[in-house]
């Protein structure tokens, strides 16, 4: 058979590539520290492995490697619990190393319940892909002493896969919804950025599970498969501008200092109010808990603008906004260190925004003058 390549092919392909490098910057050493970006990094491989088998078959490559039919199966059951996980860790901070075993260990106890079907003939595969993709078309003859997909679990993977993936997505809006209500924001105009972020992540699944469905109603097998995997790319592209728009690559400064705030509008009185209701939003919603929390997410919660926000605290405090979130963090760590004795510094770490330990010690001992431990048992 020929091999089919088109606009969907070309597109589902850069998403398969966009989704494995990213999957490397949020499984980084660093990054994964944070539970969100780890979680979120396991989702856009189990991403990358479906819609690399989707375009296996909808181009015909899979004819040159049958080993790879229906390998990506374990990986859809993935999908739903880091969603739900990553969902957690961004309004929790983490999850216990026991969560995650519970919601993994159906697609690990899948995985061996398809090695019966794994390790069969090439020919049977191809008989499979044709029996999915090109319904119609001769089989090749084989002859086995068993059926491979036995149990009705691994004999009726799409209808599986699309329960679990609709059972986490409830999960996961019922506990963005709780988030929603605890902070008492609205979830038209939420002002907190993991809010925002936790809301668009929402809205993305939303289409995408119904645009799945959508498309397994009205096509036979997987013929519509490429349909839902295009999606899916555009979802891996927005995460891409995402993550370059938050990068701090486009803000980097030049050698030629410029004149700060020589046109501000920002008076002494309007200073002092706003340094007030800075310090109300960061002792009340305490957002510097968040490891990716900037100066235009602080914008955003006083209502005002970045560079209004930069001359306030550099003024006011004498500080940068670094070395305040820096100022909060500690103090925050601090009361943690002492009401959490049995937490490991680590943790304590990871719960006030830091992504390393080294970070958080060297900044706890810059402004406190000890380093975590000896703070705790002082």
């Amino acid at each position: 058979m020929p091999y089919q390549i088109d606009l969907f092919a070309v597109f589902i392909l850069l998403g398969i590539v966009q989704a494995v490098f990213l999957s490397f910057v949020f499984l980084s050493k660093e990054n994964r520290q944070n539970h969100a970006n780890f979680f979120q990094g396991l989702m856009l491989l189990s991403m990358a492995a479906c819609i690399l088998e989707i375009f296996l078959m909808y181009t015909g490559y899979i004819a040159d490697c049958l080993f790879l039919v229906d390998f990506s199966e374990p990986f859809a059951f993935a999908i739903g619990p880091s969603f739900y996980l990553m969902i957690k860790s961004l309004i929790n901070g983490s999850v216990s190393r026991k969560e995650k075993w519970l919601h993994y260990i159906f697609p690990i106890v899948y995985f061996f319940l398809l090695i019966p079907f794994l390790i069969q003939s090439e020919d049977y595969k191809y008989n499979s892909w044709v029996y999915a993709y090109h319904p119609g078309l001769p089989f090749r003859r084989v002859s086995i002493d068993y059926d491979p997909r036995w149990l009705w679990i691994t004999d009726h993977h799409t209808i599986m896969s699309l329960f679990s993936l609709l059972i986490y997505f409830v999960l996961g809006v019922w506990e963005v919804i709780r988030a929603f209500r605890s902070r008492r924001e609205s979830l038209l105009t939420p002002v907190h950025p993991v809010l925002r972020k936790l809301r668009a992540g929402v809205l993305q699944m939303t289409i995408a599970t119904l645009i799945i469905y959508i498309v397994k109603y009205f096509n036979i097998d997987d013929t519509g498969d490429h349909l839902f995997a295009a999606y899916i790319s555009f979802m891996i592209y927005l995460t891409s501008f995402r993550v370059v728009r938050g990068s701090g690559f486009f803000r980097q400064t030049t050698l030629v200092e410029p004149q700060k705030y020589k046109s501000s509008s920002l008076t002494s009185d309007t200073q002092k109010e706003l340094l007030i209701k800075l310090d109300a939003i960061m002792t009340r919603d305490k957002p510097f808990l968040q490891p990716g929390f900037s100066l235009p997410d602080l914008a955003k919660l006083l209502n005002t603008t970045v560079h209004i926000v930069s001359q306030a605290i550099n003024e006011g405090l004498g500080k940068s906004f670094f070395e305040m979130v820096a100022a909060y963090r500690i103090e925050e760590a601090k009361r943690l260190l002492k009401e959490q004795p049995n937490i490991k510094v680590e943790e304590i770490a990871e719960q006030v925004g830091y992504n390393s330990k080294s970070s958080f010690n060297t900044a706890f001992k810059k402004i406190s003058g000890k380093t975590p431990s000896e703070w705790r048992s002082a």
